[in-house]
């Protein structure tokens, strides 16, 4: 790739560890045995939201559970239940919609701490296991179904979730889909593609279809592109859990900056927040940590209907 000038490297700072009294040491799960090749694993840290008065919530797959961070960096557990959540947005101020891989799309009350199912599978079938979601500015919700497709069996899903309740099937063939989310015009749909180790740029079209679909975006190693995020310039943040990068890509899909974990390499999803909405946030999922660094433009806006 012929860059016009060669990406700064930078290395992300910590803004939070998992207390040790909420890391579940010692505690062996299916989840793990199977996605992380049966490693002891305390915690999975996912799905990095914030609320309009700067609280951080993120998910804990492996055990259920769902965390609220102060902007002091202080820790609280808000539930535990059966379930693998993922990736959260904000649904109203006090309720956060969910993508659980083993339930479909779940919707916490963080006042009341209940959880409920939202959309449980479709036309009577199930999901093959939700990952991450994004609204647009109309209250249209795009979500990906990853399960454990891949370059073998490329049959991951995104879908379209309309106000009205219809839902679209807008891709069905990817080698499995990730972070998801779309440009500021809304124009363009982004979406990790983990095991394919790049990112697809999706044209949304004005008759609700997608057309030209091509790949925007390749890395490398073991593992690709994960969460992503958006920034008012229209740069694509894209989290690299198999290489342990924050990546920055201009429009033109060229890597203008790049920050590494100090942590372990699992940087796996991200959120821009702070008083500015200009630091990023990323959630390090093998150790339990809060990475945070400073971006030269604040985070697009993060709709909720």
């Amino acid at each position: 790739m012929f860059l016009q000038h060669a990406p700064e490297f930078k290395t992300a700072e910590v803004f939070s560890e998992m207390p040790t009294h909420l890391r579940r040491t010692g505690v062996p799960s299916e989840w793990a045995r199977v996605n992380r090749g049966g490693a002891e694993m305390d915690s999975f840290l996912e799905g990095p939201v914030f609320d309009g008065e700067g609280n951080l919530y993120v998910t804990d797959i492996i055990f259920g559970r769902v965390f609220r961070i102060d902007p002091r960096g202080s820790w609280t557990q808000l539930i535990e239940y059966d379930g693998e959540p993922n990736g959260m947005k904000f649904l109203s101020k006090t309720e956060l919609l969910i993508t659980d891989y083993k339930n479909g799309l779940m919707l916490l009350n963080i006042e009341s701490g209940v959880i409920a199912p939202y959309l449980k599978r479709r036309n009577t079938e199930g999901f093959k296991g939700l990952n991450d979601l994004t609204f647009d500015s109309q209250g249209n919700l795009y979500f990906t179904d990853q399960g454990q497709s891949g370059l073998h069996d490329p049959s991951g899903r995104v879908y379209r979730l309309r106000r009205s309740g219809h839902l679209d099937l807008l891709l069905s063939n990817v080698p499995s889909p990730n972070g998801v989310v779309l440009s500021p015009d809304e124009r363009v749909m982004y979406v990790g593609v983990t095991r394919g180790n790049c990112v697809w740029r999706v044209p949304l079209m004005p008759d609700g279809g997608v057309a030209k679909v091509g790949q925007f975006f390749t890395s490398y190693g073991p593992s690709g592109p994960d969460g992503l995020a958006m920034d008012i310039a229209g740069n694509l943040v894209v989290a690299n859990p198999g290489l342990g990068y924050v990546w920055l890509i201009n429009p033109r899909g060229e890597p203008i900056a790049v920050w590494s974990s100090p942590k372990s390499s699992a940087v796996t999803n991200i959120a821009f927040g702070g008083t500015d909405n200009q630091s990023l946030f990323c959630t390090e999922s093998e150790s339990g940590t809060i990475l945070t660094m400073r971006m030269p433009y604040p985070g697009a806006k993060v709709h909720q209907p």
